[in-house]
C-alpha cells in the first residue's frame, strides 16, 4: 500500500486528500518509484482548480515532478534499473499519472537519471524550470548574445530558470516582478536589471535600458490587464513566448498597436520538447551540462513534509517565494 494525494472535486488546497492505495506492478513501459521528494508547480494548482489546459477526470491525481529510487521496472524498460536515483520530467497528462505519493507509477519516457551531485530535493527543481526556457531560447528560436529578454513572474522557479538560461546563452535578462521587495534576490539570481511593475513605468524603464529599442523577447507567464503594456515594451517584431496564464480575467490584445509594431505572440509549452525522445534527450543533456558547469543552480524556496501538502499548496499560491517549493516524502 502507498499513501497518495488525490482530489474528488475542483477547488482550493483544502480539496486535496490522502488515500491509501495499492500501487500495481509497473506495466510495459512503466517504472515504479519510491518517492523521496516532490517539486510543486503552479500548473498543479491550476489543475486542482480545473483551470488548466485539459479538463480534469475525477477522482484525480496530480504532480509532474518527483525524485526517488527505482523500485521496479516494467517490460521494455532498459534505460533505468532497480536502485537507480531518478526524477520525472513533465511529459504526460495528469489524467494518466500523478507523482504526489509515497510510491508511484511513472511512464518510462518521463523517467531520467538524476544528474550527478544533486540531492533528491534539487532534482525536483530542474526539469520544468529549465526545459521550459530551453525549449524557447535554445531550441525553438536560438537566443543571440546581447538580446534582451523580459522575464515575467521572475521569482518563480521557471522565472529563475529563465534568468539563468538567458545568461547561459549570452542574453540580457530583465526580471519583472510586482514590487521591489524581491529586487535584491533577483539581482543575486542573475537578473541584469529588475523592474517592479506595480511601482515603475514598465515601458519607460525598458526603453531606458535598451536605448529606446525595446526588448527582443518576453517570456510571459501572467497575461491579464498588463499584457498590452508588455507588448508596448517590445522592439519592433519582437517575440513574446506566452507559457502561462497566472492573471485572472481577460487578456486584452490592442490590435491598433499590434499592427504597426508587428510582434510575434507565440503560445508555448514544454510538452513538445519533453514528449519527443530526441528533443527531450537534447534538453536533458544541455541542462545537465549547465548544472555541471555551475551556470544553472536549482533553487529551493521552502520545503514541506508530505503530511503538510495542503499547506504547501497554500504557500505556493501566495506567490511570495523565490524558487521551487518542495515536499519531502
Amino acid at each position: 500500500m502507498s499513501v497518495v494525494v488525490l482530489f474528488e472535486q475542483a477547488g482550493g488546497p483544502e480539496v486535496l486528500q490522502f488515500r491509501d492505495i495499492a500501487v500495481p506492478a509497473p506495466g510495459p513501459g512503466e517504472v515504479r518509484i519510491q518517492v523521496k521528494a516532490i517539486g510543486l508547480n503552479r500548473a498543479e494548482s491550476m489543475w486542482r482548480s480545473d483551470a488548466y489546459v485539459e479538463p480534469v477526470r475525477f477522482p484525480a491525481r496530480l504532480g509532474y515532478e518527483s525524485a526517488g529510487i527505482v523500485e521496479a521496472v516494467g517490460a521494455h524498460v532498459s534505460h533505468v534499473r532497480v536502485g537507480d536515483r531518478v526524477s520525472t520530467v513533465p511529459a504526460f497528462s495528469l489524467n494518466d499519472y500523478g507523482m504526489y505519493g509515497e510510491l508511484v507509477l511513472a511512464p518510462a519516457h518521463a523517467v531520467v537519471a538524476i544528474p550527478e551531485g544533486l540531492t533528491f530535493e534539487e532534482a525536483t527543481a530542474i526539469w520544468n524550470p529549465y526545459i521550459t526556457p530551453f525549449g524557447a531560447f535554445a531550441e525553438r528560436q536560438r537566443l543571440q548574445p546581447g538580446e534582451v529578454v523580459l522575464v515575467s513572474a521572475a521569482s518563480s522557479s521557471v522565472g529563475l530558470g529563465a534568468i539563468e538560461m538567458v545568461n547561459m546563452l549570452g542574453g540580457v535578462p530583465i526580471a519583472l516582478t510586482r514590487t521591489s521587495g524581491k529586487r535584491d534576490a533577483l539581482l543575486a539570481a542573475g537578473a541584469r536589471h529588475v523592474i517592479a511593475t506595480a511601482e515603475q513605468d514598465l515601458v519607460a524603464e525598458v526603453m531606458r535600458l535598451t536605448q529606446g529599442k525595446g526588448a527582443d523577447f518576453a517570456f510571459e507567464a501572467v497575461g491579464g490587464a498588463q499584457f498590452p503594456t508588455l507588448l508596448a515594451a517590445m522592439a519592433h517584431g519582437g517575440t513574446v513566448f506566452v507559457y502561462g496564464a497566472l492573471a485572472e480575467g481577460v487578456t486584452p490584445l490592442p490590435l491598433l498597436d499590434v499592427i504597426p509594431r508587428e510582434p510575434v505572440i507565440r503560445g508555448y509549452n514544454l510538452f513538445g520538447t519533453t514528449t519527443d525522445p530526441v528533443r527531450q534527450a537534447a534538453a536533458v543533456r544541455f541542462i545537465s551540462e549547465g548544472l555541471a558547469s555551475g551556470a544553472l543552480k536549482p533553487r529551493i524556496a521552502k520545503s514541506f513534509a508530505f503530511a503538510d501538502i495542503v499547506e504547501a499548496h497554500r504557500y505556493l499560491e501566495k506567490n511570495e517565494h523565490i524558487g521551487r517549493v518542495v515536499v519531502t516524502v
